[in-house]
């Protein structure tokens, strides 16, 4: 039986945003969206909107008569999820989604390239310790996602003035999510509550390679556009210095190396290292070409 009752927390976040957008496009459930007290953000008359202190015993009561419950924490709150699952446990909600969405935690070579990532997985194994008939989770790996990645520049295409930060040649092949199939997948998850219990599910709306990226983003441009070249180790080596002189913005760099880095043993074409999830999610194909002309555009 799918679930109904689906509270969000991170809501107002880059991911929260694209999750709930999802959910409210699938029209299926009703949304409650955890906000913190002090939380300015504003979000659709369509939500309910509960204000909390985050304490446990507040989180248990927002939790109260919600059948599933989804984590879309950034990076500063991943160590607080513990807690949202022992207040969902106790509340009795059925369901948990973990802050993934993003690169597997999973994957060893990710977790030597972003060591913070070490707190998602522990959260996984946390969740495997807690499962019972009455409580299940769902992990999502959608790799970097595309077409949000490109049209702010994350990717490092620039729309505005051309230029493309090609790493190692630019030919490994990887996979990538659109916003929309990740929030697809999101909801299809609630709907098919059986099948995707206690289970790491890997998706993706495309398998390419920076080239192909680049020569798509040319012929919708109709430009010849510049190639910064780089290698794994110099943006491997550049992050670190800026993350060891406590300059956040390394942690970008690593999180594009855990897509299109050279690392030993990374599993980022999700296609081929992993066993995809799109079918049973019910994620259609998608074409480089058309989603690089809807951002261009």
């Amino acid at each position: 039986m799918a679930y109904k009752n689906v509270a969000l927390v991170g809501a107002s976040g880059n991911i929260g945003k694209i999750i709930l957008e999802g959910l409210i496009a699938d029209g299926g459930f009703n949304i409650t969206v955890i906000s913190r007290k002090d939380s300015s953000a504003t979000f659709p008359s369509s939500v309910t909107v509960y204000k909390s202190d985050f304490s446990e015993g507040d989180l248990q009561a927002a939790f109260k008569g919600q059948d599933a419950v989804i984590s879309t924490l950034g990076a500063t709150g991943f160590g607080e999820q513990k807690k949202l699952v022992d207040s969902a446990i106790r509340a009795g909600v059925k369901r948990f989604l973990p802050s993934e969405f993003s690169s597997s935690s999973q994957d060893a070579a990710v977790l030597q390239l972003l060591p913070l990532f070490g707190q998602k997985s522990e959260l996984i194994e946390y969740l495997k310790s807690k499962q019972s008939a009455g409580f299940s989770w769902t992990g999502v790996a959608s790799s970097i996602l595309f077409d949000w990645g490109l049209g702010n520049g994350f990717l490092e295409y620039d729309l505005a003035n051309k230029t493309a930060t090609i790493w190692d040649g630019g030919n490994k092949k990887f996979t990538l999510t659109n916003e929309k199939d990740l929030g697809a997948a999101t909801a299809a998850v609630l709907k098919k509550p059986e099948e995707t219990a206690n289970k790491y599910l890997f998706i993706s709306s495309v398998e390419t390679t920076q080239n192909e990226i680049l020569s798509a983003l040319e012929e919708a441009t109709g430009t010849k556009w510049t190639v910064n070249n780089t290698t794994t180790k110099e943006q491997v080596d550049a992050a670190l210095q800026k993350l060891g002189a406590g300059d956040f913005s390394g942690a970008l760099a690593l999180v594009r190396a855990t897509s299109y880095s050279n690392t030993p043993g990374l599993k980022s074409n999700y296609a081929k290292d992993e066993v995809l999830s799109n079918d049973l999610l019910g994620l259609k194909p998608t074409s480089v070409v058309e989603t690089v002309k809807l951002v261009a555009a």
